[in-house]
Parts: C-alpha cells; sequence; structure tokens
C-alpha cells in the first residue's frame, strides 16, 4: 500500500531528525533566543514550497512573536502553475543572481538578529544572495536543509559557495536529494515527497526549544493563542497583546 510507503519514508525521516540534530537544533535555539531576546528578529526565507515552513511559524496558532517572515509572492506563489506567475518565471527567479541581494535591501536588518533559510538543496542563487548579504550585515545564519544529500554538488552562485557552507549553524533535514520517496509502476519519477514534512518538524522541535530557552531565562513569551476554544474568555485579549507586541517590534524593520 504505496500510502503506508510514505508514511514509512516520513517517520524514517524524523527519526534520523531526533537521532543526529538534536545538538544542531539546540544551538541554533540558543542563537535565535538571544535575538529575540535581544528584541531583535529571527527572519525567516525561503522559496517555493520552502516558503511553507516560513508560513508555519507565526502567526499562527502556538507560534510566539520574534519570527518575521520574508515571503517574496514572486518566489512562492506559483499556484496558477502557468501564465502569470507561473512555474516556469519561477524556476527562473530563484536562480536569478542578485534578486536576493535586492530583496534584502526592502527591510531594516540589524546585527543582533537572526536569518533562518530553507533550502532543501542549498544551491539556488536567491538563497545564497540573501545568505551573503545576511553574514555582511553581522547577522547569524541557520540553515535547514538536506545538508549530507547535497554535499559535493557543484555550486551554482558565482562566489562558489553553497549555502550550507554559509551557515552558523545547519539542521539537516535528513531527506534523500529526490525529495519524492514512493515508486509507481510504470513510472520513472517517484511522488510522495517528505521535504516539507521534515522542514515543519525541524520548525516545532526548535521553535519550543527557543521558548524553552527564553522561558528559563525570565523572558515573557507573546504566544499567538486559539481563539476559537469554548470558555476561553481571555484569548482575543492575549491575542491582540501578541499582536501588539510584533507592531512595536516591526516599527524597526
Amino acid at each position: 500500500m504505496l500510502a503506508r510507503e510514505w508514511l514509512g519514508h516520513a517517520r524514517g525521516v524524523m527519526d534520523r531528525i531526533e537521532a543526529t540534530q538534536l545538538e544542531n537544533i539546540r544551538r541554533a535555539a540558543e542563537i535565535m533566543a538571544d535575538s529575540i531576546a535581544a528584541g531583535r528578529w529571527v527572519h525567516t526565507f525561503g522559496c517555493g514550497h520552502a516558503t511553507i515552513p516560513v508560513e508555519e511559524m507565526y502567526p499562527r496558532i502556538g507560534g510566539f512573536v520574534g519570527f518575521h517572515p520574508m515571503i517574496e509572492l514572486p518566489l512562492t506563489f506559483f499556484t496558477r502553475i502557468t501564465g502569470e506567475m507561473g512555474v516556469h518565471q519561477f524556476l527562473f527567479l530563484e536562480r536569478a543572481e542578485g534578486y536576493g541581494r535586492e530583496i534584502m535591501k526592502s527591510y531594516t536588518l540589524d546585527p543582533r538578529d537572526t536569518l533562518w533559510v530553507f533550502s532543501h538543496s542549498g544551491l539556488n542563487q536567491v538563497n545564497i544572495d540573501v545568505a551573503l548579504a545576511a553574514r555582511e550585515i553581522g547577522m547569524k545564519v541557520v540553515v535547514a536543509g538536506s545538508a549530507e544529500a547535497f554535499a559535493g554538488k557543484p555550486p551554482r552562485h558565482s562566489s562558489g559557495k553553497r549555502l550550507f557552507e554559509l551557515a552558523d549553524v545547519v539542521i539537516d533535514t535528513c531527506v534523500p536529494a529526490v525529495d519524492a520517496t514512493v515508486e509507481v509502476a510504470h513510472h520513472q519519477d517517484r511522488v510522495g515527497p517528505v521535504s516539507t514534512m521534515a522542514f515543519t518538524t525541524v520548525v516545532w522541535m526548535t521553535i519550543c526549544t527557543v521558548a524553552e530557552i527564553l522561558v528559563e531565562r525570565g523572558v515573557r513569551l507573546y504566544i499567538h493563542p486559539s481563539h476559537n476554544v469554548p470558555g476561553d474568555t481571555t484569548a482575543r485579549e492575549r491575542l491582540d497583546a501578541a499582536l501588539a507586541e510584533y507592531k512595536r517590534r516591526i516599527a524597526g524593520v
């Protein structure tokens, strides 16, 4: 049954993340906690389906203020598939060297900030542009992606760098390079990718660790609550408080 086969591959990736990445997750979380405790940001960035973990963090129930999504619409909104903002344009733009540096010009960044980039391969130029710009500012860079699977692959960026080489901390998603994991009869290509599930796993393992560290330091978390729970009469007040804190911080971004 192919459904169970995919589930087995997904569980296997999660198990490998647990077995091999806890130390890196802790190191990344310490860096992020430093930024948030300083009143600054963990800026989050990805292209294509690697924007899904960015959108998963904040705003959403169970997320908290401190994570700032940087989502460039032409690099994520390609659900029209063809025509305006279609897949062909997206594939061109994510490899357009220099685009990432132009994206970074639109934000007020600080050496106390952290940049968290999501990329399965670590090869595309936009992600590398963004990471290089962050490092020049003095920001720490955390990268989540399939680092081991793409080790030794030739770089595409003129700097000669792959994204994983620019990171202060790499969290390996433990996903095979091909991403899709389930073979289908009479077809060359597989179905059932697991990178999105791996990214989301890394996101919440890391963010929960950031929360743990901040609480240990006595830092208040402005958590985005569920406002759909019957009987919770203060949920809207807590939501308003979180959004007010986000607004206060974002005034400088």
